[in-house]
């Protein structure tokens, strides 16, 4: 009973949707992490294996952050991944975007249209009145993805993230709830 709650649609665009991760995706899971290791490997560091993926799904829907699987529609294989962090409430009411996608369905307006569904959760159910991503420069896909959903430039951060063991360069990219109103 409580399997099929987990495994709920959360919100449905015309080719996706999400929903949050389970034990049971971990196989389909890893086996997309792995096959799109050329793509992520200087971007993100997703989970690689099934005690990682675990915490993952255990961090998929707690007081301070969701974690959201992007499925394709016909199939329901996972295309992609879009987490809210640091949720922070009071007077911030603000998150950090992470998001990445299976090299398989790279460049089909499968993020966008997730991306779409991720900020109505996030300015809708979630309540937030901000998301704020942060992007490696030479990251053009991410960056062109953001500034099409209506995120703004609002800076630039060196040495702030850790990946791959490399401390690295980041541009801040944001969206207010009345930007995303105003282009809804």
């Amino acid at each position: 009973m409580v399997e099929t709650v987990k495994r709920d649609v959360i919100r449905q665009g015309k080719r996706v949707f999400l929903r949050h991760p389970v034990m049971e995706d971990a196989a389909e899971f890893l086996r997309l992490v792995k096959e799109s290791r050329r793509l992520m490997n200087d971007w993100v560091s997703p989970p690689r294996s099934k005690g990682a993926f675990q915490e993952f799904v255990n961090r998929s829907r707690t007081e301070t952050s969701r974690i959201y699987l992007v499925c394709h529609r016909p199939d329901r294989r996972i295309v992609g991944v879009f987490t809210l962090s640091q949720m922070t409430y009071g007077n911030l009411q603000s998150a950090y975007l992470g998001f990445y996608v299976g090299e398989e369905f790279s460049r089909q307006g499968y993020m966008t249209e997730g991306m779409g569904l991720v900020l109505k959760e996030a300015f809708g159910r979630l309540k937030l009145h901000r998301v704020e991503a942060n992007i490696q420069p030479a990251n053009g896909r991410s960056l062109r993805l953001v500034e099409r959903c209506g995120f703004e430039r609002e800076g630039y951060s060196p040495k702030y993230l850790k990946i791959g063991n490399r401390w690295r360069d980041h541009e801040r990219w944001a969206i207010r709830k009345e930007g995303y109103r105003s282009r809804s």
